[in-house]
């Protein structure tokens, strides 16, 4: 998550090498894709299959990197091809193809029964798919007003540059930036009647700021305060009805993002860490913005609570959960205190997790996964909710291609606003002893997603009530229940705004995900702070 994640090159490159004109060619409408997701239908059928979907992707990537003055690298990607999941013999089979022609879908999927039927000699138990309606010939489409893919690309590398230059001229010594956009044009056809084309947008522009102490060589970053988006460009707005001034006296962003301003204010930031005092160790209050509470949210709840975490089928890889199925069975376990309530869904309008419909054809919805801070569910998909004794599907099975296929993926999983009319300069000013922190920093947690230390960004020192200063060499230690119970206060909605992971990996072999959490900022008694600081 965050610059980290640029490493894994295999995420931002996906696809073949196009120019960027290409990207908005049109692909092939939603008649012809029902006549080829047919054929996969029926010759599934044919070899006796008793389910079948078929998936046909094409998706669309840009991205474009810039280093203080200079564009380092523009890649346009795009990938087209089906993926077709069958049962049979009460077993999954799954193959794909890029040879999107009726003879490559046909042998695709006799491929994938073939597979199912292989399978099956080592299935101790038929699976099992809670029911689900067919939606005929729907179409849903990401609410955008521009389409990222369709701007000039000198347009975004100016903007870029534009931000660059503001933070130069502001004493930075270094600025790296980035913009990612991500088109996914999929057509989801079943057995069950289902025929849908849903076209999703995404978009997320980063950077960091290095700032650098001439006499010791010290140096220290700040990275953007943007949220990964489920929008187009209109994103990069900068409108200043989506600004709100933050206790510490700057800017953070809600539906659009000034990306000149923030790169201003990051530069100031970085010079200021070098000198900002090193913090004491002890207990404090914790006050969490969004921008940084959203990775808590999502280390600490939104992965324990994924079913097949809790069942152990991500042991090999991503570890299991704490939140074990007696914890919930038993209906009183208190997973944070009264105060906080949190939601998973798919439907939240301009989250990573926006769609109208999931890859098995589900219709997405929200539900309860902490309820006044009581375990009530989990995250599950059509073979697993019959274990929680539900007869419908959470609607959160994704892939993230064609190539790829579909399981178990975390929705938005997002802590619901107080109730009541609280802002964060209010809450400022009833903390004795306490931090302020904004953006995401290092972080880690176990296997069992229990015991976890997290940083940010910037750390704000409050004594009786006001900001006194900055703080550096801040991280806060707790484990998940602990932490959640020492909720004490929420902002309420006009606070309320998006973190989000644009490139987070599960599964073997690994597949990202688009992923927002929503929160708004949010109080903390009496947590564990360390001091992180080192000498090198």
């Amino acid at each position: 998550m965050g610059l980290g994640a640029l490493a894994t090159s295999g995420l931002i490159m996906m696809g073949n090498p196009v120019s960027a004109e290409q990207l908005l060619v049109p692909g092939i409408d939603a008649a012809a894709k029902k006549v080829l997701a047919d054929i996969a239908l029926n010759s599934a059928r044919s070899m006796g299959a008793t389910y079948t979907d078929v998936r046909i992707g094409r998706y669309l990537r840009q991205n474009v990197f810039t280093r203080d003055k200079n564009v380092q690298n523009i890649s346009n990607g795009e990938t087209f091809g089906v993926g077709i999941r069958v049962i049979a013999n009460g077993t999954w089979g799954f193959s794909s193809t890029s040879d999107v022609s009726p003879e490559g879908i046909k042998q695709c999927a006799e491929t994938a029964v073939a597979i199912a039927k292989a399978n099956s000699k080592l299935q101790k138990e038929p699976v099992e798919l809670a029911p689900e309606p067919g939606h005929g010939e729907v179409t849903w489409n990401t609410p955008i007003k521009k389409d990222a893919l369709e701007i000039p690309v000198k347009e975004k590398i100016d903007l870029l540059l534009n931000a660059n230059n503001a933070a130069i001229d502001n004493g930075a010594a270094f600025v790296n930036s980035a913009l990612f956009m991500i088109n996914e044009q999929k057509y989801f056809a079943s057995t069950d009647g289902s025929y849908i084309d849903q076209d999703i947008h995404r978009i997320w522009p980063t950077f960091t700021v290095t700032a650098i102490n001439k006499e010791s060589g010290g140096f220290r970053t700040r990275q953007a305060l943007s949220a990964p988006m489920g929008m187009g460009y209109e994103y990069m707005d900068g409108l200043a009805a989506d600004k709100i001034m933050n206790p510490a006296g700057f800017n953070s962003y809600k539906n659009t993002y000034d990306i000149v301003e923030d790169a201003t204010n990051a530069s100031k930031h970085a010079q200021e860490k070098i000198s900002a005092k090193s913090v004491v160790p002890g207990k404090y209050d914790l006050v969490l913005d969004p921008d940084h509470l959203g990775l808590t949210i999502h280390e600490s709840v939104g992965h324990p609570l994924e079913l097949d975490r809790v069942l152990g089928y991500e042991a090999n890889y991503a570890g299991t959960s704490f939140a074990t199925l007696d914890k919930w069975k038993s209906g009183d376990f208190k997973y944070g205190s009264d105060k906080v309530n949190i939601v998973a869904d798919k439907t939240q309008p301009f989250s990573l997790g926006n769609t109208g419909y999931d890859d098995e054809g589900v219709k997405t919805k929200e539900w309860d996964l902490i309820k006044n801070g009581v375990l009530v569910n989990y995250q599950a998909i059509r073979d697993q909710v019959a274990i929680l004794g539900e007869k419908e599907s959470h609607g959160c099975c994704f892939a993230d291609n064609w190539s790829s296929v579909q399981f178990q993926r975390m929705p938005n999983v997002s802590l619901r606003p107080g109730t009541e009319k609280l802002d964060p300069a209010e809450m400022i000013k009833n903390v004795e002893k306490g931090i302020y922190i904004l953006g995401r920093g290092s972080y880690s947690i176990d296997q069992q997603r229990y015991n976890f230390q997290f940083g940010g960004q910037l750390f704000y020192e409050i004594k009786n009530g006001e900001i006194v200063g900055m703080l550096e060499d801040v991280a806060y230690q707790s484990n998940t229940q602990e932490f959640w119970n020492s909720c004490s206060q929420i902002c309420d909605k006009d606070d309320y705004r998006f973190f989000g992971s644009f490139f987070d990996g599960k599964g073997q072999p690994s597949q990202s995900s688009a992923v927002s959490h929503g929160s708004s900022t949010t109080r903390f008694d009496g947590v564990n702070v360390i001091n992180t600081g080192r000498n090198i």
